[in-house]
C-alpha cells in the first residue's frame, strides 16, 4: 500500500540503462512474451525523479496513473530508461520493490554520448529547457548529459543496495549482433519459460536516420496524441511499429534532419578523461567490461 491507502503496483523488474542504448527495441520485442507485461507507455517516468534528459520532479509517484501503465498478465516490467542515473530511484525501489530484478542496457560511451547530444539538438530540447548544447564541450559540462554516460558512478549506487545477481547487464552491440542470445538471457534472468520471438522488422529502433525535427503542425499533433489514453492508442501504435510505419516522418509533421560534424578530439578531451576512470569503476563494481570501450577512448 502507498500513502493514504493508495495501492502500489507489484512491479517485478525494471529495464533501465541509458538513452540511445537499444531499450526501445528490447521493450518492443519483450512485449511478445506472454509472461511479461511491458509498461505502456514504455517510459512511465513515475518512480524516478529524472523524467527524461532535462525533467526533474521529486514528487512521489501517482500510483493510479502508474498502475494504469500495466495492462495484462505476467511480470510487470517498467522500461523508464532514466531510472538508472537517478539516485532517488535506488532508495524508492529498494523500499517499494525489494525483490525487483534489473535489466541494464549499456552502450560504448563515446558513441552513446554523441548520439544523445545529436538527438537533443535535433529535437531542440536543449533550447526548450533554457540550455544551449550546440557546442559539445559545453554540453558535456552540463550534468544532465554527463550523468547518463557515467555507468560506473550510477551502478555503484545500485550495487550498494541490491545484490549482484539482481542485475543483467547487456552491451547494446549484442542486441544487434546476437539478438536471440540476449533475449534468452533476459528470459532466464526473469525466471520465465523460454519463448520464440519474432524479430522480423523489429531492429529499426529509435535511430538517428529516422529522427526528424517536428514542424509546428507536428508539435500540435504530438500534443493532442499525448492526451489520448494509452489503452486506446496502444493497439494502433503497436500495429504501426510492427509494420515499420512512423507517422512523424511525414513531411507535414516533420522536416529534414540537420547533419552536423562530429565533435573534435579537443572538444571531447574532458569527456574522455572522465569516461576512462568511470569504466574502471564499472568493471571493479560489476565485473562487466568490454575491452574495446576503453581502447577506443585512448
Amino acid at each position: 500500500m502507498g500513502l493514504e491507502g493508495e495501492v502500489v503496483p507489484e512491479v517485478g523488474a525494471f529495464l533501465i540503462g541509458v538513452p540511445k542504448s537499444g531499450t526501445t527495441w528490447l521493450a518492443r520485442v519483450l512485449e511478445q512474451h506472454p509472461g511479461i507485461c511491458v509498461s505502456n507507455p514504455k517510459e512511465p517516468n513515475e518512480v524516478a525523479t529524472h523524467k527524461g534528459t532535462f525533467g526533474r520532479d521529486v514528487r512521489l509517484p501517482n500510483w493510479d496513473r502508474y498502475s494504469s501503465c500495466f495492462v495484462g498478465e505476467g511480470v510487470k516490467l517498467d522500461c523508464s530508461v532514466h531510472t538508472l542515473s537517478c539516485p532517488e530511484a535506488v532508495t524508492r525501489i529498494s523500499e517499494w520493490w525489494p525483490d525487483a530484478k534489473f535489466i541494464v542496457c549499456l552502450r560504448e560511451p563515446i558513441s552513446r554520448t554523441i548520439s544523445h547530444w545529436n538527438m537533443i539538438l535535433d529535437t531542440g530540447e536543449d533550447k526548450l529547457n533554457g540550455a544551449d548544447w550546440s557546442n559539445f564541450s559545453e554540453a558535456w559540462g552540463d550534468p544532465r548529459l554527463r550523468v547518463d554516460s557515467m555507468y560506473g558512478a550510477s551502478l555503484s549506487r545500485w550495487y550498494n543496495q541490491f545484490s549482484s545477481d539482481r542485475f543483467l547487464i547487456i552491451d547494446s552491440g549484442e542486441m544487434r549482433n546476437n539478438s536471440e542470445s540476449v533475449l534468452r538471457r533476459v528470459v532466464e534472468h526473469l525466471e520465465l519459460e523460454s519463448h520464440t520471438f519474432n524479430l522480423e522488422g523489429r531492429m529499426s529502433g529509435n535511430s538517428a536516420k529516422k529522427r526528424r525535427p517536428l514542424t509546428i503542425v507536428g508539435s500540435i499533433f504530438k500534443l493532442f496524441a499525448s492526451l489520448i489514453p494509452s489503452v486506446l492508442k496502444s493497439t494502433l501504435v503497436s500495429s504501426l511499429q510492427n509494420r515499420g510505419v512512423d507517422i512523424y516522418s511525414w513531411p507535414v509533421l516533420s522536416g529534414r534532419r540537420i547533419e552536423r560534424d562530429a565533435p573534435s578530439k579537443e572538444e571531447m578531451s574532458g569527456m574522455i578523461e572522465e569516461l576512462l576512470g568511470d569504466l574502471e569503476l564499472l568493471e571493479t563494481i560489476t565485473g562487466f567490461g568490454n575491452p574495446e570501450w576503453p581502447a577506443g577512448l585512448q
